[in-house]
């Protein structure tokens, strides 16, 4: 081997060994770059939960059948909310999910069968599998005061709502949002309202 092959061969080997480091300082810049993306993402996720599309678990079985334990549902934030709305609202440093049942100014009276009667009228509650009075304390006819919410559980002998005075009407200030859509478990995947 001649003096001008090594020359030849030591340039092809330093030439291997720069396309070796570029790739790797590229590899690096990938891998940096998909990190600093995956951060942001999930920055932006953690916002968007916390702020507009808050994600709640349900515990307890307060709303059966319409929501079960284990559940996984998102709420939209609003204050503005129609009788039949499922709603999230701030209670004990937690987010208690009921059905709001009566407006402001709304007057109420549960018989001793549980039926609902909302100004006179019998209230239609498909949604319920056991009617009950359950837990009450208040007195009937009730009034419910302006910028609350009258709000029960569906699973009405196990849930404690705003016929206890425990819980009472819940002002417009405590409502975190209307329940959007229940996400777990896949193949209950639905629209609430």
């Amino acid at each position: 081997m001649n003096e001008n092959e090594n020359v030849i061969l030591s340039a092809d080997l330093i030439e291997e060994e720069l396309k070796r480091e570029r790739n790797k300082i590229r590899f690096r810049r990938i891998i940096k770059n998909t990190l600093y993306t995956l951060v942001v993402v999930a920055a932006i996720a953690v916002l968007i939960t916390t702020l507009v599309l808050p994600v709640l678990q349900i515990a307890g079985t307060s709303m059966e059948p319409t929501l079960n334990n284990g559940d996984i549902v998102v709420l939209v934030k609003t204050s503005k909310l129609e009788r039949g709305d499922l709603c999230g609202f701030s209670y004990s440093n937690k987010i208690l999910i009921k059905r709001v049942v009566g407006l402001p100014g709304d007057e109420i009276v549960i018989d001793n069968d549980g039926y609902v009667y909302i100004n006179g009228y019998l209230l239609e509650e498909p949604y319920i599998s056991d009617r009950g009075l359950g837990e009450c304390d208040i007195e009937f006819p009730f009034t419910v005061p302006e910028n609350t919410y009258f709000l029960m559980g569906d699973h009405r002998s196990t849930s404690i709502d705003s016929r206890s005075t425990v819980i009472g009407c819940i002002p417009t200030e405590q409502i975190v949002g209307k329940l959007f859509f229940r996400v777990w478990p896949l193949n209950g995947f639905a629209i609430l309202h």
